[in-house]
């Protein structure tokens, strides 16, 4: 267990029984993040596939992907998804860890709780010994892309994310360890 005192933080690992909170904040903040700026069709049915309770539950027993869960008080307010080796959603060049997701409650925005889980994230791939970090975020997300690049990221490429059946761009962005 960590916790950042100065935001009365506490990030935790999350458990196979935890799959329930993890799905209601993952739903939630996803479509805080996303749904003024997608069509509802696209948006249901990505979260129908990729948050579902039975997907979440397969990723939360794999060993090569690991969520963290953000408790301010009682109250979950965040997590991370990161994913190592064959988990990974592209195959990157080196010894690499992918952040597949940061996501934090709108209401909490800009308190540090984004950046304390990438500290997490950054923490965690030291421990593993990986050399690179990765992640793909949203081309239009520019408010993400300039977070990343505060903390180091560089663009290295781009790839289609499927959001339901709208293929989309993300930039793919990496930093080393």
């Amino acid at each position: 267990m960590a916790s950042s005192s100065s935001l009365n933080l506490l990030i935790v690992p999350a458990k196979a029984s935890d799959v329930q909170s993890l799905r209601q904040i993952s739903i939630a903040t996803f479509r805080e993040a996303f749904a003024e700026q997608n069509a509802a069709e696209h948006m249901n049915e990505y979260i129908a596939t990729a948050l579902s309770e039975s997907k979440l539950a397969s990723e939360l027993n794999t060993g090569q992907s690991q969520f963290m869960l953000a408790y301010m008080g009682q109250d979950l307010i965040g997590y991370l998804k990161v994913n190592f080796g064959d988990a990974q959603t592209e195959h990157v060049d080196g010894d690499t860890m992918e952040i597949e997701r940061i996501y934090v409650y709108a209401s909490v925005y800009g308190t540090g709780v984004g950046q304390a889980l990438l500290n997490r994230a950054i923490e965690m791939a030291k421990a593993a010994g990986v050399t690179t970090i990765w992640l793909g975020v949203w081309e239009h997300n520019l408010k993400a892309v300039r977070f990343y690049q505060r903390n180091g990221f560089e663009k290295f490429g781009e790839h289609i994310f499927h959001l339901g059946s709208d293929a989309q761009v993300d930039i793919l962005m990496r930093r080393r360890v």
